[in-house]
């Protein structure tokens, strides 16, 4: 019979769909080769191991952990049982057998698996099903939409109806059409009473993470068909409550309740790791809309270090806005500062940077002035950077930290606190740095001190700071409000209850405008939308969270690991940010964009 144009097109997108396995194995094989789990088997399903970078490989060990926990946990649960299944859905190159096999873990248990498996039948081209049957494996070349060959084909290859059976979909069925994964999973319900079905799969296809995510597929010709009707774990609890009784858990929850709690000082010694951000956006109450919109207003800005699509680099520019609009501007460096030490500052003024590094296993040391001075003829600048030399105790080299100024005796000091570097994963010190003597000095701090972190905020005021959120040790997001205030003798600090509790988050940024800290963007692992602004009334301990309208400017918006300023006060501008995107590419804010502040400061 003739192939169908119609026949072409599902085969090239089963083709695709197929392929998305390769990759995977890929991965699975470099997170194992790095130690993040023991599978001596997986690397006999590639033709050598590749190294991907540590984000892919820890996104990689929570999925391969999740799995594997759930297979532990039902084979705990029915040790006593006298027969055991499962069954693996479009399995791709899965060792689970093997694994099982080695641990000695099979007592009463056969593993079925199902999936494209297909061999030549002696004419060029021409592939057909295939299955091989063992006594504790059996693989079955059919295809998963098709209920009645699935049907037959496990029951002629021994699949006991009645026996508690563990059910396996490891990013699967969101490949098929919504109405036929749906009736996969309306069909295990229906035939396999005492079963338990395991689904893995992505979520929250609408925010910027989502979106290149979807993207991406869409590129690779397999559209995750699943995220439009079941786009949150609420949705997807309640596909399978219509079916059976459902837990449904994103995989922050899980690595945050289980993986990391037990497994944090192992993961960090693995390999380098700085991608945070993107770990968590597997991802508030709205009470107003905040307006976002490009800039028109006059102003001039300096920007050094971060990353490009071009790649780190310390290349610096200043950014001038007119009448028409921002213009670019070159600049002429006397030294370069840290590739990725991010800087921005008004031209008046002159800055003092400290921290940073241009890899996690490569921090800057030292403390350096930054001044700036236009050049003849308007369209460059001459920024002058000159390396500080300090006397006293100065911090361990570090990152993710904040540094504030605080005042101490009518004198000025930068008050650097926590961060982390290549032997802590979050740092819990404070340093005092007398700006004028230029000298690092003891100040007695009172008061219990906030949990160690990185990734925070911290903001001047009333001659201390105020500091918020952040990454603790153990990898959880912050929320806590935490002030350090002076004293006669030195600062104490001061834990504020703020109410109702902010949503905790990281990589933020945070002004005070009057008496109310503003934090803008960041991280959370909140299930309902992406970070906005949250205004924190100092006074009253209150706290209000807004949403951003971002109909104006291009959407995506990522807003972390990027810099803000206010240039009035009530005008917040944003520069910069985005990320790498998991596997699926990376993105980058394409526009400098400007929060009118009015709405949320009254």
């Amino acid at each position: 019979m003739p192939t169908t144009n119609r026949t072409k097109k599902k085969q090239g997108k089963d083709t695709a769909v197929q392929g998305t396995n390769d990759s995977s194995v890929v991965s699975k094989v470099s997170a194992a080769a790095q130690g993040y789990f023991k599978d001596d088997f997986l690397q006999h399903f590639v033709c050598k191991v590749t190294r991907r970078a540590p984000l892919i490989n820890r996104g990689y060990y929570v999925r391969w952990r999740a799995v594997d926990h759930c297979v532990k946990r039902f084979l705990q649960v029915t040790a006593t049982c006298t027969n055991r299944q499962i069954l693996s859905l479009g399995a791709g190159f899965d060792s689970l057998y093997f694994r099982l096999h080695a641990d000695g873990a099979l007592d009463n248990v056969v593993v079925f698996e199902v999936d494209f498996l297909t061999s030549r039948d002696g004419k060029p081209g021409c592939w057909t099903p295939m299955n091989l049957i063992f006594s504790r494996y059996r693989l079955l070349g059919v295809d998963v939409r098709e209920e009645n060959q699935v049907e037959e084909a496990l029951c002629t290859a021994g699949l006991d109806w009645a026996a508690p059976t563990l059910i396996l979909s490891e990013v699967v069925l969101t490949y098929m059409e919504t109405q036929r994964s749906d009736a996969v999973i309306s069909w295990a319900a229906k035939l396999l009473p005492q079963s338990l079905f395991v689904m893995y799969e992505q979520i929250h296809p609408h925010d910027a993470f989502g979106r290149i995510m979807q993207e991406h597929f869409l590129k690779l010709n397999s559209t995750l068909h699943a995220l439009q009707q079941y786009p949150d774990t609420s949705a997807q609890r309640q596909r399978f409550l219509d079916k059976a009784s459902t837990v449904c858990l994103d995989m922050n929850d899980f690595y945050l309740g289980l993986v990391l709690r037990r497994n944090e000082v192992v993961l960090e010694s693995l390999e380098p790791f700085d991608e945070y951000e993107v770990s968590c956006c597997i991802l508030h109450k709205i009470r107003l809309l905040l307006n976002i919109q490009n800039l028109t207003r006059p102003g001039h800005l300096l920007l050094t270090g971060g990353s490009s699509r071009g790649g780190r680099g310390a290349t610096s520019r200043v950014l001038l806005r007119g009448q028409e609009g921002w213009r670019s501007v070159s600049v002429e460096a006397s030294a370069d500062l840290d590739s990725t030490t991010r800087l921005l500052l008004y031209l008046e003024e002159a800055s003092l940077v400290l921290g940073g590094r241009s890899s996690p296993l490569s921090p800057t040391r030292g403390l350096y002035r930054v001044t700036v001075a236009p050049l003849e003829g308007g369209d460059a600048v001459k920024v002058n950077v000159q390396q500080l030399v300090c006397t006293g105790d100065p911090p361990p080299p570090r990152w993710r930290h904040t540094v504030t100024v605080v005042r101490h005796k009518s004198r000025n000091f930068l008050c650097v606190f926590g961060g982390k570097n290549e032997s802590e994963a979050a740092l819990g010190d404070i340093f005092f740095l007398d700006v004028d003597q230029q000298h690092w000095t003891e100040i007695p701090v009172e008061g219990a001190a906030p949990e160690p972190r990185h990734s925070h905020s911290a903001c001047s005021h009333n001659g201390g700071l105020v500091m918020f959120g952040g990454l603790s040790r153990c990898g959880a997001p912050l929320g806590d409000t935490v002030l350090l205030r002076p004293t006669e003798r030195g600062f104490i600090w001061e834990r504020k209850n703020v109410q109702p509790p902010p949503v905790p988050r990281f990589s933020h940024s945070a002004h005070v405008c009057g008496q109310k800290l503003v934090v803008v963007g960041g991280v959370w692992l909140h299930s309902d939308g992406v970070p906005g602004v949250l205004v924190i009334t100092m006074e009253t301990c209150s706290s209000v969270e807004f949403s951003l309208n971002t109909s104006s400017v291009p959407w995506p918006l990522m807003l972390q690991s990027f810099c803000s300023e206010l240039t009035d006060p009530e005008e917040l501008i944003l520069v910069g940010g985005g990320g790498n995107c998991f596997s699926f590419g990376t993105h980058l804010n394409p526009q400098i964009v400007s929060l009118d502040l009015r709405p949320a400061l009254g």
